[in-house]
């Protein structure tokens, strides 16, 4: 019990292109913004240091504001963790900001939400430059109608229908405290901030809207009625295909003054 009581608890807030990573969680033989901060932490501390990560993002997401957490009993400064850590990632993986926190604290189970954002280059012709951080939809998006439809999930629902085919999560509800769509220039914004997200449903729910506003010529009552109507059948194979991974950020994680 001493000895647990002597540990330290580090929060590192992290930024990363998931390009070229297999998601965040750690896989046998393959590169992981999980197994990349370990490999780094076990280069500063000597030492092999387990993390424990806020959100599991899946292969090709990335990230402006990933949290996570370990526990040492090694005293180097704080600020000595942040610069080393950052000498030694790859450059696609940035340490932003690191905290000692109590020892209670679960970058997973101690998040009140996240924030997810989905950006799509919306226009005639591709980007070179965003072609790794966007997804590139050519036929024009009514965003009035997508707004709508975002709006309208806010609640507490059962989100089956935008649940990743094999998931065995066994609790579907998730509580969505709140979804606008934007535009700026040429680019679409989606963004959803909820208790919990379902494997895949954010790139789902935007597919699946964007599928909706297609088929509902302009009708902003038509669009969110087919919506919710895939919503309530609670079946994955009457919503619209995902999104591509590569549109899709981790933003924001909250907590109660953690």
């Amino acid at each position: 019990m001493f000895q647990r009581e002597m540990m330290r608890n580090i929060k590192l807030v992290l930024e990363y292109d998931g390009t070229n990573y297999h998601g965040w969680q750690t896989q046998p033989n393959l590169p992981t913004i999980q197994g990349a901060v370990e490999e780094a932490l076990a280069q500063l501390t000597k030492t092999s240091v387990r993390i424990v990560g806020a959100g599991r993002t899946d292969t090709g997401v990335h990230a402006e504001g990933q949290v996570a957490n370990f526990h040492t009993d090694l005293q180097i400064p704080i600020v000595a963790f942040q610069k080393g850590l950052n000498t030694l990632l790859p450059r696609d993986i940035v340490v932003c900001a690191v905290t000692e926190v109590d020892a209670d604290f679960h970058s997973r189970f101690s998040a009140t939400s996240r924030r997810y954002r989905y950006t799509i280059l919306n226009r005639t012709y591709r980007s070179a430059l965003m072609r790794h951080t966007s997804y590139f939809y050519s036929m024009q998006i009514d965003v009035v109608l997508a707004d709508a439809i975002c709006r309208s999930i806010v609640g507490k629902k059962d989100f089956s229908s935008f649940q990743k085919t094999g998931s065995d999560r066994l609790n579907p509800v998730c509580q969505v405290f709140e979804a606008c769509c934007w535009k700026e220039d040429q680019y679409v914004y989606f963004e959803i901030e909820a208790n919990s997200f379902l494997r895949g449903m954010v790139r789902a729910i935007v597919g699946t809207i964007l599928k909706s506003i297609k088929n509902a010529s302009g009708n902003v009552e038509k669009a969110c009625v087919q919506f919710h109507n895939i919503l309530e059948a609670k079946d994955r194979a009457l919503a619209g295909p995902s999104v591509p991974a590569h549109g899709l950020s981790l933003i924001r994680v909250e907590y109660n003054d953690k």
